[in-house]
């Protein structure tokens, strides 16, 4: 168990200070989990909660949501649009990949839907300036320097928690952000933690550094400790999504815990192979549909599934011919996916642009007609109560064209 409340230790003033706390994070990080967690600034025993799902690497939006209706899907897609079972129809245009039968069972009860078209105002194909924008909320890369959700937590005074060892920037602004990962550290003995006690007796920051991961102390299943690094960000691999839903629906699922959680899944960055039934396309949908489905259950038996609201985003689509090596290259429309029992799901929303070539931007890819802010202001301003001055002043920094979107239930 990682606890890391880098709010408490900026600024480091010394090299000292840094391997000191260093020391202190290796023991913290085997001390905390999640029993007894009561945060300050928590939303209260009956509060919307918020998950944030990172899919990092570029989701194939037209293979995870196939527009199976559009006359020129078949001839565009080629070999791509072929799938080991028949795709889950959402309506006469849209339908799921085969491997989402949870979140199409979602779908079909009304508590999940999918935004298709969808993206950033940044149209290049860089993974990390995409991503970038995408956490930022602003229009270029490295134009702000926080996040849309840390910017938003501020507005609402809410709690955010990272399930991951460090603070993404999409969390950045917000002064209180926790954080959680798995932890493969052994525990650390009574000894070392009196003496680090009293090491750290005359320092306030890593005094309450120290408290806070003694306050979660708890043993951390076997099942958390398979989190792995991807490339093109820092989020685990789809595999472990199932277990760390489990535990984020653990956190928020307590009456003082967090309005907010945001989760990563790498292995989107689907250049090859992406057809085959058990490639990596398949694969990857496979665990992220296990993992909404434990999501869901975890938030429902501790009665917060109603009142919260998960939004799925990637940093850009693909293109939508296939590529040499039966893969998909960098793109820029996508799809969005939104869940959960405050939505007013059943349904596809999308302004569809075509996919015949001269529909396409650039020729190439699945042309955005839905400005993925749309979907954030909509979730931020309806769930989350933030005032639309403030979402376009402040969260979305110059979007006062850009629309929310009505997803909730009314």
């Amino acid at each position: 168990m990682n606890r890391n409340p880098r709010h408490l230790l900026d600024p480091l003033p010394s090299p000292g200070r840094r391997r000191l706390f260093a020391t202190a994070a290796a023991v913290t990080g085997s001390l905390a989990t999640w029993p007894t967690l009561t945060l300050a600034g928590a939303a209260g025993p009956h509060g919307n909660r918020l998950v944030v799902v990172i899919l990092r690497g570029g989701l194939d939006g037209l293979g995870a949501a196939p527009a199976i209706g559009d006359a020129d899907f078949a001839a565009a897609r080629g070999p791509l649009a072929q799938y080991a079972a028949p795709p889950l129809r959402i309506d006469a245009t849209f339908a799921l990949h085969p491997s989402l039968s949870e979140l199409h069972a979602m779908v079909g009860q009304g508590e999940a839907a999918i935004v298709h078209a969808v993206g950033l105002p940044y149209r290049e194909r860089s993974h990390f300036d995409a991503q970038q924008v995408l956490e930022s909320g602003g229009t270029r890369p490295y134009e702000l320097s926080t996040g849309w959700l840390g910017r938003a937590l501020v507005a609402s005074g809410s709690k955010g928690l990272a399930l991951n060892t460090t603070v993404p920037l999409v969390l950045r602004g917000r002064a209180d952000v926790d954080t959680w990962a798995p932890s493969v550290l052994p525990d650390p003995s009574a000894d070392l933690v009196a003496r680090l006690e009293r090491m750290y007796a005359g320092d306030p920051a890593l005094a309450t550094a120290l408290e806070r991961a003694r306050q979660l102390r708890a043993d951390t299943p076997a099942a958390m400790q398979d989190a792995a690094p991807t490339m093109a960000g820092s989020g685990p691999r789809a595999g472990a999504f199932v277990a760390l839903s489990r535990r984020a629906a653990e956190f928020l699922a307590q009456p003082n815990g967090p309005q907010a959680a945001v989760l990563e899944v790498g292995g989107w960055d689907t250049h090859a192979n992406q057809a085959a039934p058990n490639g990596p396309l398949a694969a990857g949908l496979r665990q992220l549909d296990l993992g909404l489905a434990a999501l869901r259950a975890g938030l429902a038996s501790g009665g917060a599934w109603d009142r919260t609201v998960v939004v799925l985003i990637s940093e850009f689509g693909r293109e939508v011919a296939v590529n040499g090596t039966l893969g998909t290259d960098h793109g820029s429309g996508g799809v969005a996916f939104v869940a959960g029992g405050a939505v007013r799901g059943g349904r596809a929303i999308a302004d569809w642009p075509g996919l015949a070539k001269g529909q396409r931007h650039e020729g190439r890819d699945l042309r955005i007609t839905t400005d993925l802010r749309s979907v954030l202001k909509g979730v931020l301003g309806d769930h989350m109560q933030i005032a639309s001055r403030s979402l376009e002043a402040e969260v979305f920094p110059d979007s006062a064209k850009v629309r929310p979107l009505q997803l909730l239930r009314g």
